[in-house]
């Protein structure tokens, strides 16, 4: 710990006097500095991530680096209180059983193969990440994945990761399945639907590369399974996940979350209608949604905010989206996005690349909130530069998205999945068991994505 505490050290303090030696004022400096030291804290010392927040963000009022009025601007509230409102909804949705049923459901199918099984859980586990967060998803199908393994009798560890892989790549297909996704639909003005005609099809290209290449990775895996279900037959389990019924008030919980989705699908629209501010039908309807459940389940209200609600999370996000904003605001980005388009001599393919890669490569060491918010303000920097922004707002999303697959804590969905398998199985995963199987699938999807977005118009580029 003591030698980790020494290179947190030397790195922050080393890049606040690279920046002073670039030409950059102590402001700009010491928020460059302060922001390394939250990065590279969350990096080194996962437990005591918020403290290196609270600190970093106290030390930048007290030197006057940024004021308060705009330490509060930059802390993008907005976005904290949508996911407050969604994680509400999801507590609902739990509490009636929504998961298990619709996983039930969908394995229902006859004559189940392991292919089969694979195609379906990696569907399911893609698609619930697009609706809700992709930890509350990974979650549910951890103990699908964990019950018809234990069926079997077979090693539930290449399913999960399976599982995980699908997770990751599906939290990029809405604004809704991760929090980055929000975060950059709210700095970029791209739109829900934007999302659904853009992201959500690339999604699904990724996904079915994701399930050949794993296909053939775990085939013995596979193999394995089809013998077992040749043995067991499949009945009795399928008659066993069907547990939770579709009961009235499973279906109100799923008429007020759909026509919460409807109304975040069509917010544009309804703003201009409406002549709203951008993104503020966006950001507010999951507050009315779980405003008006806290009042039908007055009873659970308190639960749902004080358990559901993650606000551990949710308060280090608010403080590093103050402490990135504090770039922008001493103008550190803005210098920083003129040396990129300088080296880049101005072309969007390069740029486009540079974020992709760079965001997949870091969030597959560095929690991808933290990443995505360091890039947010280089990126609206660049705006006025005659470059087309939509791309790289593109790549942003996909590279800390996709890049999540490639290490075991590349992403909390992740971290969640692998806790619970050594919780629950006693099985501890090594690094190169994922590595191998994660590297792979983060790289072929990541390379998809950068074809799509460089040579196809509709991405912009």
């Amino acid at each position: 710990m003591f030698k980790k505490a020494v290179i947190l050290a030397v790195i922050s303090s080393g890049l606040g006097g690279l920046a002073l030696k670039f030409g950059l004022n102590p402001h700009q400096a010491l928020s460059i500095s302060i922001f390394s030291v939250s990065v590279l804290g969350t990096l080194f010392f996962w437990s005591f991530r918020i403290s290196f927040a609270f600190l970093g963000t106290s030390a930048l009022l007290i030197t006057k680096t940024i004021d308060l009025e705009n330490l509060i601007k930059f802390s993008s509230l907005e976005v904290i209180l949508f996911l407050v409102g969604m994680m509400v909804l999801v507590g609902l949705l739990k509490d009636a059983g929504f998961f298990a049923w619709i996983v039930s459901m969908v394995l229902r199918i006859r004559n189940l193969t392991a292919l089969k099984f694979m195609v379906i859980i990696s569907a399911i586990s893609a698609l619930l990440s697009c609706a809700v967060d992709e930890v509350t998803s990974i979650i549910f199908i951890v103990a699908a994945v964990f019950e018809i393994c234990d069926y079997f009798d077979v090693d539930p560890a290449p399913f999960l990761i399976i599982s995980v892989l699908a997770t990751n790549i599906g939290s990029s297909g809405t604004a809704l399945g991760n929090p980055i996704g929000i975060l950059i639909a709210s700095k970029s003005g791209l739109t829900f639907e934007d999302f659904l005609a853009k992201a959500f099809p690339l999604m699904l290209v990724c996904l079915a590369a994701a399930i050949a290449i794993l296909s053939f990775w775990y085939r013995k895996s596979l193999a394995g399974l089809d013998k077992k279900i040749k043995e067991f037959g499949s009945n009795d389990l399928l008659i066993k996940l069907i547990s939770v019924p579709p009961d009235r008030q499973l279906k109100t919980c799923l008429a007020i979350f759909g026509v919460t989705l409807i109304f975040i699908s069509l917010h544009r629209r309804l703003e201009v209608l409406m002549s709203l501010e951008a993104n503020t039908i966006l950001l507010t309807i999951p507050l009315i949604s779980s405003g008006l459940v806290m009042a039908w389940k007055w009873q659970k209200a308190r639960k749902y905010i004080e358990q559901d609600v993650e606000w551990w999370t949710l308060l280090f996000f608010l403080l590093l989206f103050a402490q990135a904003g504090t770039l922008k605001y001493t103008g550190a980005t803005d210098i920083l996005a003129k040396r990129l388009v300088s080296l880049a001599g101005e072309s969007s393919i390069f740029l486009t690349g540079f974020i992709l890669w760079v965001a997949a490569i870091g969030s597959s060491i560095l929690d991808n909130v933290v990443l995505v918010a360091a890039f947010i303000p280089v990126i609206q920097s660049l705006q006025g530069l005659h470059l087309r922004l939509e791309p790289l707002w593109w790549a942003l999303l996909f590279g800390g998205c996709l890049g999540g697959n490639i290490t075991m804590v590349g992403s909390t969905a992740n971290i969640v999945a692998l806790g619970i398998l050594e919780k629950e199985r006693n099985i501890r995963m090594t690094f190169f068991r994922w590595f191998w199987a994660g590297l792979t699938v983060g790289v072929i999807t990541t390379a998809l994505v950068w074809a799509a977005l460089v040579f196809l118009p509709f991405y912009g580029g």
